[in-house]
């Protein structure tokens, strides 16, 4: 069973989704080193909130059904922000867009608390791997995520500044961003097809 959540850890953490997308386009535009407290908020962020949910915050959505609706909401108009944000960006030498930098190591942390993929991945993990709830299988299932996530994410900021070489036009640049802000905007078709 530590195998397959390994494995279900991985393929989460490493599959396409806001996190992964919104790093690939930090790498591109910053740098890793700028996103190395981005890649950080990301990872301890998750493994505080898979924590947290198997602790039992997922008994308030049972309790209080609107919140979840509020939550769905919230993350969707959220993440069309960051989208147009991303889609923005100006070329960093430009400084067309004064203050433009990677998110901080607290806005990552808390970009996980209204991430749909998050979510799904927390209540999955949780539901299908930590099923007593027991403490020491809560911890469990959040250190692993922990330990494969961070490479996860990791390689997502690396292949954006890889590209860096690629998009040293402006006008590369600014079709990369746009195209990363439509997929991130792609991302948010689960939601949006459960919220149908």
């Amino acid at each position: 069973m530590l195998s397959a959540f390994v494995l279900f850890a991985l393929v989460s953490s490493i599959t396409p989704g806001p996190n992964n997308l919104m790093l690939m386009a930090s790498g591109a535009n910053f740098g890793f080193r700028r996103s190395i407290p981005h890649m950080l908020g990301i990872g301890i962020g998750f493994v505080v909130m898979v924590f947290l949910v198997g602790a039992g915050l997922i008994q308030v959505f049972d309790a209080f059904p609107l919140s979840y609706t509020l939550l769905r909401i919230g993350s969707v108009g959220y993440l069309l922000w960051l989208a147009w944000r991303i889609a923005n960006a100006a070329p960093p030498e430009d400084g067309a867009e004064p203050g433009a930098h990677p998110l901080s190591f607290l806005q990552a942390a808390l970009f996980q608390w209204v991430n749909p993929k998050a979510w799904t991945m927390a209540l999955t993990a949780v539901t299908l791997y930590a099923p007593d709830r027991s403490m020491a299988a809560i911890a469990l299932v959040a250190l692993i995520f922990g330990a494969v996530n961070l490479p996860s994410v990791s390689t997502w900021t690396i292949l954006g500044q890889q590209m860096r070489r690629i998009l040293t036009n402006p006008a590369r640049l600014r079709a990369f961003n746009r195209a990363m802000a439509l997929l991130l905007v792609a991302t948010l078709y689960p939601v949006l097809l459960t919220a149908a």
